[in-house]
């Protein structure tokens, strides 16, 4: 017997059928829930805690809350955003304790936003691309919490205004006007750091160099 295909038109039902399969221990609808969720989970619990290893913590356990109470879940939202309001309450329960504690050092190896880095680029560009990366991730985290969470939720996750506000519990033009400041102040952020290091733009080093030393030397004959 075939298993009945899911319409993706109807995400309402697929959430349901996959709850209910886990519900019955099903391990494959455990591990397809894991897997669909876990960038958007990680990325919202990094965006409020900006510590790598805190965010996988958290992230870790509000799985295991949410599978213990799965039974609760109804599909008034969607499984993903349900999810991730679970996510978002241990995060912050996470960041309060933190404050009532010492602050924990944060990583020095944040990953927010994960640029496409192929090995066989060349390798200055590879190189840029990780000064970028990293200009951006510091710019991120240092967003106030409230303007960071809209921004991780709409550019980052690339959730849409309304998904945004009903994740958050804000008005849609709430979720706007955050998202207008925080654009503005990442973009300060960026320029302050960024207008010191404009003059060595666009090196013309490296393999590129050669290929071009080569190239003129070869017609020239003296290669």
């Amino acid at each position: 017997m075939q298993a009945t295909k899911v319409s993706p038109a109807d995400p309402a039902d697929y959430d349901m059928r996959l709850v209910r399969r886990a519900l019955a221990r099903d391990a494959g609808a455990f591990r397809t829930i894991i897997k669909t969720h876990n960038q958007r989970l990680y990325r919202l619990a990094r965006g409020i805690l900006r510590n790598d290893a805190e965010a996988e913590d958290v992230v870790q356990e509000a799985y295991v809350r949410a599978f213990a109470n799965l039974a609760a879940f109804r599909g008034d939202a969607s499984l993903a955003t349900w999810l991730s309001r679970i996510v978002i309450n241990e995060a912050l329960g996470r960041l309060r304790k933190r404050r009532r504690t010492v602050a924990m050092p944060e990583s020095p190896e944040a990953q927010v936003i994960r640029f496409p880095l192929n090995p066989s680029d060349d390798p200055e560009r590879t190189m840029a691309q990780r000064q970028i990366l990293a200009l951006v991730e510091r710019a991120t985290d240092s967003l106030p919490d409230i303007y960071r969470m809209v921004f991780v939720a709409r550019v980052i996750e690339g959730l849409s205004m309304e998904e945004t506000a009903d994740l958050l519990g804000v008005r849609p033009e709430t979720v706007k006007t955050r998202l207008h400041r925080a654009r503005a102040l990442l973009r300060k952020a960026l320029d302050d750091e960024i207008g010191p290091v404009l003059l060595d733009a666009f090196p013309f080093a490296g393999r590129r160099c050669g290929r071009l030393t080569r190239a003129v030397m070869g017609r020239l004959g003296l290669e």
